[in-house]
């Protein structure tokens, strides 16, 4: 059966081509052997409505030139003014605006000339389509509601219909929801009448996507149901493949799995088959909502993932919001604190953005443009005679007092009206000044409350990630203590045994007295307490003083540390720089085996001080660097000893650098050994 209904709509199409290709080889036959006349314009006009129509544009565009040369040279205005408005169509087709809008603007002259209202209705409304497209939304206004007036007083159905999809669009770009359903019911209605089924089904869609934005989630599922009753599964697949994802979240809403699971799966696969990136796209982010909802947390980390790379590659901005989003939420409930806010960051940077992206306001009190009354033709020519009769009318007014006295006591009346009209218009224009100043103020206090959220919730995952590493490592070195200490408290082992274990329990101290040291530090910088006091110190005395603090783990490990280090100054934060190469050499010796050696050393470069703490140790990962720094990948391994860490140290470091006008960066090669630099400037930055 499909395949039968497949072969007939091949078949109807092929039929509607060759219909057209023979109507076009017969209009140009008749227009070759017609003279030049009207007649032959309104031949030739025919067969560029039909070349439009197959969209032949070059070859219409031709016949559009010939035609409006002829119809100049007939003094044949109708013929000017069609030829003129196909024109412009086609520029607008090759999206040339300039071109299409000077065209626009001379074939209503043209119509006006000859009193043709629908010429000006339909040149009217193709300008308002056009702008509104562009953004103009207060000139596209105009034009569309002039052309609707007139298209209602005709009862012109099918160029009503597309000046209701006109004002909606613009409504719906400008953000007034109410009115862009409104004008969509409007253009449904006109469809129906018209019996325009791909029209019917636009508006259906707009108003349920419409009702979605506007969380009337009932409403919404109503509306995309009869969008996919109406869909011809043949025709329609892209079409099917959008709505299929969109119905399946709006049930999501209300926690309908069975139903949301149906159109979703569907959905995807469909969107699957179709290759289909943007319907893909849309499935994945509502299916790995779904799962997380129902506790699969793997498939929905699956799911998201997918989703994240295809948003990225499409560049859709709003699918990739909604996919931070959930992430967050992804990852919160895994309890991957640091993970959940490496997306939050992400989702509140991409928020900020695509909130400043500046919304056009759209005019509320335009009226239509009165084009039919307004002709300029009419107006030069009464000019004309006005000015032909204005010597008569000057010589009455003088040999008439009376006529005299009544045009200066209405001058002078109308002079008191202009007055109390600018007192009145000067009134409104304080008033709306004030109000905009009111505006603005509301708006700052909407940015400082906005501001204040996201810091409570970056404090907030400052906590999360403050209780993880209490509650696991921290937890783990002092527990790991306590345990030792209790054995020997209950003589449960001798002190020859506990003397044994001394180096373990030594070790789980160190640990948790440099995590301690680190956790510290990190949660002050992220708190945003730490403020830089800087002042001209020695680097090779804070090299010794750090060097001093890790002899018995060097002696310990054997590493061979070489001090090329020399007086120099450089201009920072003193006791910052010492948590910093405290951290570098700590991590220097961790990463050391037996017999590597580690060189501190400092420089005058360019007028900086260079510092650097080198090592011949296992070495880094090309892409291993790439997450030194950053505190949201949750990155840390353990060291030649299984020595512990939090992954903070460095970004600790890179943040107190950063802080005191510096800049922190790595060079290493894997078994060869690293390189950490820190270039910090030697004076006070000039005013």
């Amino acid at each position: 059966m499909m395949k039968q209904l497949m072969t007939l709509t091949v078949c109807l199409l092929t039929f509607i081509g060759f219909s057209q290709n023979e109507r076009i080889d017969d209009l140009t036959v008749k227009l070759a052997y017609q003279e030049a006349d009207s007649t032959k314009v309104d031949l030739s006009l025919m067969l560029i409505d039909q070349l439009y129509a197959v969209e032949d544009y070059d070859k219409a565009l031709l016949y559009v030139n010939q035609t409006a040369k002829l119809s100049e040279k007939l003094n044949y205005t109708k013929g000017l003014a069609e030829s003129t408005y196909y024109r412009a169509l086609i520029y607008t087709q090759r999206n040339d605006y300039f071109n299409a809008i000077d065209n626009y603007d001379k074939s209503r002259k043209y119509y006006l000339q000859i009193s043709d209202t629908l010429g000006v209705a339909k040149v009217s409304n193709s300008i308002g389509l056009i702008e509104i497209k562009r953004g103009n939304y207060s000139v596209g206004l105009q034009n569309s509601l002039s052309a609707i007036d007139i298209f209602e007083k005709q009862n012109l159905f099918d160029e009503l219909s597309t000046a209701y999809n006109n004002l909606a669009e613009a409504y719906f770009k400008t953000n007034q929801i109410d009115k862009a359903i409104d004008f969509n019911f409007k253009a449904l209605d006109v469809r129906k009448k018209i019996d325009d089924r791909a029209g019917i089904i636009s508006s259906t869609k707009n108003i349920a996507d419409l009702y979605a934005l506007r969380k009337e989630h009932r409403k919404a599922i109503e509306y995309y149901e009869n969008v996919l009753e109406m869909l011809n599964p043949t025709k329609d697949q892209s079409l099917r493949g959008e709505i299929l994802p969109k119905l399946g979240n709006q049930y999501l809403e209300f926690k309908e799995y069975d139903k949301a699971s149906e159109y979703l799966v569907e959905g995807l696969k469909y969107n699957r088959k179709q290759n289909n990136q943007e319907g893909i796209l849309l499935a994945l982010n509502a299916i790995g909502n779904l799962n997380l909802q129902k506790q699969k947390v793997k498939l929905a980390e699956i799911q998201l993932n997918e989703a994240y790379g295809i948003a990225q590659k499409l560049d859709n901005k709003s699918a990739l919001l909604e996919n931070y989003k959930l992430h967050i939420a992804l990852d919160s409930t895994r309890g991957y604190f640091q993970n959940a806010f490496f997306w939050q960051n992400k989702y509140y940077d991409l928020k900020d953005e695509l909130s400043k992206v500046d919304q056009p306001v759209f005019p509320v009190s335009t009226e239509p443009l009165d084009l039919i009354n307004s002709n300029p033709i009419e107006e030069e020519i009464d000019n004309f005679e006005d000015e032909e009769n204005s010597n008569k009318i000057i010589k009455t007014w003088l040999q008439n007092p009376l006529v005299l006295y009544g045009a200066l006591a209405a001058t002078a009346i109308l002079l008191t009206l202009l007055l109390l009209n600018y007192l009145k218009s000067k009134t409104y224009r304080n008033t709306i000044v004030e109000q905009k100043e009111l505006l603005k103020q509301e708006q700052e206090r909407s940015e400082a409350i906005l501001e204040q959220t996201h810091h409570l919730e970056e404090v907030n995952q400052v906590k999360d990630k403050l209780f993880s590493i209490v509650s696991h490592d921290l937890k783990d070195s002092i527990s790991s203590i306590k345990a030792f200490l209790d054995l020997l408290k209950e003589d449960s082992i001798s002190k020859e045994e506990f003397r044994e274990l001394i180096p373990e329990l030594s070790e789980n101290a160190n640990n948790a007295s440099s995590l301690l040291f680190n956790l510290l530090n990190w949660s002050k910088s992220q708190m945003q307490n730490l403020e830089p006091n800087p002042e001209l110190f020695n680097i090779q005395d804070v090299f010794h003083t750090k060097m001093a603090l890790v002899e018995q783990k060097v002696e310990d490990k054997r590493i061979v540390l070489i001090d090329e280090s020399q007086r120099d100054f450089a201009y920072a934060d003193k006791s910052m720089m010492e948590i910093v190469i405290q951290n570098l050499i700590t991590n220097a010796v961790k990463f050391s085996r037996t017999g590597d050696v580690i060189t501190v050393s400092n420089q005058d470069v360019n007028g900086k001080a260079l510092i650097c703490v080198e090592d011949t140790g296992v070495g880094i990962s090309e892409e291993n660097i790439k997450k030194l720094f950053n505190a949201n990948k949750n990155f840390t391994t353990v060291g030649t000893k299984n020595e512990k860490g939090t992954g903070l140290g460095l970004t600790i470091a890179k943040d107190l650098v950063e802080l005191n006008n510096g800049r922190i960066w790595v060079e290493s090669t894997v078994n060869v050994g690293s390189k950490f630099f820190i270039e910090l400037p030697k004076s006070a930055p000039k005013a």
